[in-house]
């Protein structure tokens, strides 16, 4: 876990940045704990990093484009030594929020906060440990949201159902259940498939989060609502190749593999676990290259 007096450091650091930069992972735990302690300050532009699995060199770039005084990365386990290099070139702070099991190397001016530091058992996401941080009532949605993306259940989701009881349900005992049989949990997904986007659409919705005044926003069916459309056309493939993978349901485990311009496996191999608890579940993309064809 994360001490208070660690949670305390992080405030410090989030109000003494005046134009944070967050580099974050390009999921819902990623996308919440950026948007929870943007919020939680009023100011700092977000960056979902794409490269797996390290916050890589090509990422400097934006340190130099947006001109930060604080740089904060939140749920990537590996940043490379030459981001390192960029960031210490221009004397920047580096705040590093993590939750994986990978113990980093090249921490020289780093301020690293990781659960597993303190607790070897911690299983906390990162957006949860954001929310320790803000703690603004009016976003304890995107907390439940994030940590139900990362498939854990927060003792604080007892107070989010009182708070929004349209949209979660009583009796929920996982956070896989959550995700897939209530309103938040679809929340969680629309905001997962609308990271699957190009970097122009992201921005506008990352832009459209950080001033959103509810969760209801984000699910109502209008023209103006582009993360929701953006939602339905991912979707309808999700729900293509979730009806292939069921096809490959055997006596002990589900294999599937498919290609195509879109990879969804992570999504898909959640899903199958959830809908198949007692089966090994594997999922493989094939990503195909073009050749380039030239007459001799």
């Amino acid at each position: 876990m994360l001490t208070e007096k660690q949670l305390n450091e992080i405030r410090e650091h989030l109000s003494k940045a005046q134009n944070p930069l967050f580099f974050f992972d390009n999921d819902a735990d990623g996308l919440c704990a950026f948007l929870l302690l943007a919020r939680y300050i009023g100011r700092g532009k977000g960056v979902a990093i794409k490269s797996f699995p390290d916050l890589n060199v090509s990422y400097a770039r934006k340190l130099y484009e947006l001109k930060p005084d604080y740089v904060f990365v939140l749920d990537k386990p590996i940043i490379s030594p030459d981001f390192f290099d960029e960031a210490r070139k221009l004397n920047l702070p580096l705040v590093w929020i993590d939750h994986h099991d990978v113990k980093p190397e090249n921490l020289q001016d780093v301020y690293y906060y990781n659960p597993l530091k303190q607790e070897k058992k911690s299983s906390e996401p990162v957006t949860y440990w954001s929310w320790k941080v803000s703690r603004k009532k009016e976003d304890l949605w995107l907390g439940v949201s994030g940590c139900v993306g990362d498939n854990f259940l927060p003792e604080f989701v007892e107070e989010f159902e009182r708070q929004y009881p349209n949209l979660y349900k009583e009796n929920v005992k996982t956070a896989f259940q959550a995700l897939y049989e209530t309103e938040i949990g679809k929340i969680t997904r629309v905001l997962s498939f609308a990271l699957k986007d190009r970097t122009s659409n992201v921005v506008r919705m990352l832009k459209f989060l950080l001033n959103v005044k509810s969760p209801e926003e984000i699910l109502k069916d209008e023209p103006k609502n582009h993360i929701l459309f953006r939602f339905n056309q991912v979707n309808k493939k999700y729900q293509k190749l979730m009806g292939k993978a069921r096809k490959f349901v055997k006596e002990k485990m589900v294999y599937f593999q498919y290609g195509g311009d879109l990879s969804l496996s992570a999504d898909i191999a959640n899903e199958l676990s959830y809908r198949y608890p007692d089966k090994i579940v594997i999922v493989s993309y094939l990503k195909f290259r073009r050749c380039d064809r030239r007459r001799a």
